[in-house]
């Protein structure tokens, strides 16, 4: 629902197949000057409560766990149904979220496949069975779980939310969605386009848009919700556990990362430097894989660290919206302003700067007390308990390090207590083929960065989660394996 206010959208809360309002009405700000874009509905406690009743009803009367082909409809129907509206989606994440177009146009077209994915796992999950001897008989199979409560950040808020719901759906289960209110109208018009998909049954599919905390305390404590499924920090991650071990309710958490991108003398730099930029560019820096650590070889390290400050310190920050931005702002100004202070403090530590990057636009332009803009930074260490290598700064922030065996290579990429995800530029095939498995991360590239395929599971090691989304082990986090045996009289 598109109410307006004005000309500005206001939108409410997806509930039972109805749109709810509530008392309490926020707006909606841009990252790039604080502009009021819009406005939304907070959901109230009853409004939680509603949703997870909707959901656990709408499982257990109706015939959404036990119909496959529903599903599977269901899926490939909202895939349609986003792709219709492809356009209006990637304008609304750049200029909510902050995204350059490209970025916002490549976060859309991770979404449809994923649907249509699930849709084909829905139809083709099976079980197994065996006669054990004459007469006795065991079977295997998979039910859904139950309610999904599913926690969304704000940095990819469309493919995050159906990274979690489409498997959560495909499975059989029912979803009380929770996402960030930094993305209230991206939020907004994902639940419009499933309120226009009538193949998806009410109470299937339950979407909040919350600033703070309420709706997710209720999903993590609530008895009807039997499993949670988070995407954020590692700090809030720990907070669900604790709250979930209460129940011993099943959980999914993809928490923080600081990706190694770990450079060899061989390698080629000409391919290298562009996706190290992309790496740190990238979502601003607002994503877990983001590259936030490079270590190169000493042969080259002098060379590296030359093109990579010219490149960094060249990089056009603007409007998400504007074609000619290659960086947009952070999701807000106090982020902008969190990211600075963490990099004074790493200088006060002694890291050596690189590239001192900053607020604003462009170096030593004005900055307003709105604005989210955030130049690249670059900063070098060898202190491995330096905190710009264990903290995840969640910005366009990277450190740059420099080691001289691949032994060195291995022992800093493993030195944080995060897991997510490494990579690896070497043109010796030996050693492409010998270091992955050496590397405590749970998705290690080589001579690339950040290729996510729906069939391949990802998540982290460590301190980066456990559990796994995409490919068939998603589905299986959202289900129960129950065996039945049946003997003959």
């Amino acid at each position: 629902m598109t109410n307006k206010m004005g000309t500005l959208p206001v939108r409410a809360n997806w509930i039972n197949g109805e749109w709810r309002k509530s008392a309490q009405m926020n707006v909606a700000t841009s990252p790039v000057n604080g502009e009021v874009l819009g406005h939304y509905y907070e959901p109230s406690e009853a409004d939680v409560h509603d949703a997870i009743q909707a959901a656990k009803k709408t499982f257990v009367h109706s015939e959404w766990r036990h119909n496959r082909h529903m599903r599977a409809k269901a899926l490939n129907d909202l895939a349609d149904q986003l792709e219709k509206r492809r356009e209006e989606i990637v304008q609304l994440l750049s200029k909510e979220n902050g995204k350059v177009l490209g970025e916002a146009e490549f976060e859309f077209s991770l979404t449809p496949p994923k649907l249509r994915y699930y849709a084909a796992l829905a139809l083709t999950d099976t079980g197994q069975a065996a006669q054990i001897q004459h007469g006795l008989h065991s079977t295997l199979v998979s039910e859904p779980i139950g309610v999904a409560g599913i926690i969304v950040p704000w940095n990819s808020p469309v493919i995050l939310s159906v990274r979690s719901f489409a498997p959560a759906l495909a499975a059989g289960c029912t979803c009380v969605v929770k996402m960030p209110a930094q993305t209230a109208l991206v939020n907004g018009l994902l639940a419009e386009i499933i309120a226009d998909t009538p193949s998806i049954p009410k109470g299937v599919l339950n979407i909040l848009t919350e600033s703070g905390n309420v709706a997710s305390k209720k999903l993590v404590e609530a008895k009807e919700v039997e499993v949670i499924s988070y995407t954020g920090s590692t700090q809030v991650g720990r907070n669900i556990m604790e709250g979930c071990a209460k129940r011993l309710k099943r959980m999914s958490l993809e928490l923080g990362g600081k990706t190694p991108m770990i450079v060899f003398d061989d390698a080629n730099l000409d391919a290298v430097i562009p996706t190290i930029v992309a790496g740190i560019t990238t979502f601003t820096g607002q994503f877990c894989m983001t590259g936030s650590r490079i270590l190169v070889q000493s042969g080259i390290a002098g060379e590296v660290r030359k093109r990579l400050a010219e490149v960094l310190s060249a990089v056009q920050v603007g409007p998400g919206d504007d074609p000619s931005s290659q960086m947009g702002p952070l999701i807000d100004a106090a982020n902008a302003a969190r990211v600075d202070q963490k990099v004074e403090e790493m200088i006060a530590d002694g890291a050596e700067v690189i590239v001192r990057g900053g607020r604003g636009q462009t170096e030593g332009s004005d900055v307003s007390e709105h604005d989210a803009y955030y130049r690249p930074t670059l900063l070098a260490t060898q202190d491995v308990n330096s905190p710009l290598i264990q903290e995840e700064i969640f910005g366009p922030v990277a450190s740059f390090e420099i080691f001289e065996s691949e032994e060195e290579a291995i022992e800093r990429a493993n030195a944080t207590d995060y897991g997510l995800s490494a990579s690896i530029w070497t043109a010796n095939r030996d050693r492409s083929l010998r270091m992955p498995g050496k590397i405590e991360a749970g998705t290690v590239w080589v001579n690339a960065w950040a290729v996510v395929f729906d069939q391949f599971e990802e998540g982290g090691f460590k301190q980066s989660g456990f559990g796994r989304l995409n490919g068939r082990t998603a589905l299986a986090e959202f289900q129960e394996y129950k065996h039945v045996v049946q003997a003959g009289n």
